[in-house]
């Protein structure tokens, strides 16, 4: 899906092949609106596709399409959110204003809920979310976390800190040290080697619980290092469909 937010991505070139590609004819309207029916063709995508499924887009926001498809065919997913950010603002939280900030908490009910209303997505239960890696988080965010029953692990977790039942894995490439992934939309320095990354997700995936997986590649798509980028997706794309 080539999209950032309610924006085509022209250059769109992850380096892994798709089964199929989703634009969609989005109306003059406002940016919850137009993400509504962008996602809502996602959904029904999804929820028409064996699992498991795997969507690469180039946002995060895109998992809400993706977990609203699920919940159509009657799973009720968990969610592993892997990536360098918490996603977890709300408009009354978020320093930037910045609405690819806000799909974890959205996804179990915080917050302005004009999208998952209008794709008919259930809020999934806080404590079945772990948020894994993020180490750029903003502070009322961070306030926001601490209060809910999301739990916060590194990516040294093991299948215990997992939640139960079928599970929804998003991965962040800016999960990555932005020196392995040049010129990302939001670079979070300090970031593990890639190598920990693929391990950690291995690990998730061997559990056999993964019904839905989406990738953001949430990087620039018209700088010279695409080929770097493209290297990091498709070994990205090994490791979730081990």
């Amino acid at each position: 899906m080539p999209y950032h937010l309610d924006e085509l991505i022209p250059d769109f070139d992850v380096g892994v092949p798709v089964d199929r590609e989703i634009i969609v004819d989005l109306p003059i309207s406002g940016t919850w609106q137009r993400l509504g029916v962008l996602y809502e063709e996602l959904a029904q995508v999804v929820s028409a596709h064996a699992l498991p499924v795997l969507v690469v887009s180039g946002d995060c926001t895109s998992c809400l399409g993706v977990i609203a498809g699920l919940q159509r065919t009657g799973r009720d997913v968990g969610i592993v959110w892997v990536d360098a950010h918490g996603d977890f603002n709300t408009e009354g939280t978020t320093p930037s204003g910045y609405l690819g900030g806000m799909p974890l908490a959205l996804a179990v009910g915080i917050g302005t809920l004009t999208l998952p209303l209008e794709l008919k997505l259930r809020a999934i239960p806080e404590q079945r979310a772990v948020l894994v890696g993020a180490r750029d988080i903003d502070p009322d965010e961070r306030l926001l976390l601490e209060r809910s029953s999301v739990r916060v692990r590194g990516l040294d977790l093991t299948e215990s800190d997992l939640p139960d039942g079928d599970l929804h894995l998003h991965v962040d490439v800016d999960i990555c040290d932005p020196a392995r992934v040049p010129d990302l939309l939001f670079p979070a320095a300090g970031g593990p080697e890639l190598d920990n990354v693929l391990a950690a997700l291995r690990r998730i995936v061997a559990t056999r619980r993964v019904v839905s997986t989406d990738l953001a590649a949430t990087w620039h798509h018209n700088r010279p290092s695409a080929s770097a980028q493209r290297d990091v997706m498709r070994r990205l794309k090994e490791a979730v469909t081990a």
